[in-house]
């Protein structure tokens, strides 16, 4: 038993009792410090941390390339977020709202284009290369609701149950089973969708599944908070089917290095300036620091 938590009049901030990820989180926005951010060679400049939402854009990039889109090369720039780095000025000046990815497109050099929210950037490119989002019609609006679901749905798997059933520093009943049963109707969404489609939005491969899988087909997959058992994902046999088929794409299993700082070492491309960087740069590649 618990003892039961009355709120005070005012709230006042208790940075010791944020758990694993304390340290990153505050109540006020801005910067921290100053930091200008690096720019490549590249008219579109990635700063991202390959977590579910950072995945989403390196994936689109990669299959916009493997298309022969060649204006979509890019430099990917590592923001470490334990380090707090999304609090750098420079970063801040791209997303005021200091979540990674944040990309800056410099096609034009006397204008340019700061993109934010992982949705926002999915669309953004997706409209500027004119590929993997329908031009119009019933098509589109398809594929956008679906975008626009994962935006709205994946707080509740991510800071909802992977935060309460992953990260909190202590464990309660009442959040985890709240969250966990929004998550089961979700993928029961999925699960139905894609028993009747190949891809989320229809027969076409789209941005909304680039949007979903990096949560979802990793949800699915067991590869999630450690979840899978506990959530019996495997009975969500059209998204297992759905999951797989993404991640055998080569622009996928691509998109998945970049800015990855975990994992096996072949796995891992901190940052990505160039497509042979996937040939030399992954950490298996590098010797190790003196």
């Amino acid at each position: 038993m618990t003892t039961p938590y009355t709120p005070p009049a005012i709230w006042h901030w208790n940075k010791e009792n944020g758990g694993k990820f304390a340290s990153i989180n505050r109540p006020v926005s801005g910067p921290t410090h100053d930091k200008e951010l690096p720019v490549g060679k590249h008219p579109l400049q990635l700063y991202s941390l390959a977590t579910p939402n950072g995945v989403k854009v390196t994936v689109l990039l990669e299959e916009l390339l493997a298309t022969g889109h060649s204006g979509a090369e890019y430099d990917a720039w590592l923001i470490n977020i334990q380090e707090g780095a999304q609090f750098g000025s420079g970063f801040v000046s791209v997303n005021p709202n200091s979540k990674i990815p944040a990309l800056l497109d410099l096609s034009d050099a006397a204008h340019p284009v700061r993109v934010f929210e992982s949705g926002a950037i999915l669309l953004y490119l997706a409209e500027k290369f004119g590929a993997f989002v329908p031009a119009s019609g019933a098509a589109r609006a398809e594929c956008l609701s679906w975008l626009f679901w994962q935006m709205g749905s994946g707080p509740f798997l991510g800071g909802g149950f992977g935060h309460f059933y992953a990260y909190a520093p202590e464990k309660f009943e009442y959040p985890i089973d709240r969250f966990a049963m929004e998550v089961k109707r979700q993928m029961d969404v999925l699960n139905k969708r894609l028993a009747e489609h190949a891809f989320i939005a229809g027969h076409d491969y789209t941005i909304a599944d680039m949007a979903i899988w990096p949560w979802y087909g990793a949800l699915a997959k067991g590869q999630l908070y450690d979840a899978g058992e506990f959530l019996q994902v495997h009975e969500y046999t059209h998204v297992v089917r759905w999951a797989d088929q993404i991640a055998q794409r080569p622009a996928v299993q691509r998109g998945r290095k970049v800015n990855r700082t975990w994992g096996e070492p072949a796995s891992q491309l901190h940052e990505r300036h160039d497509a042979s960087d996937f040939d030399t740069k992954t950490q298996d590649k590098l010797a190790p620091s003196a």
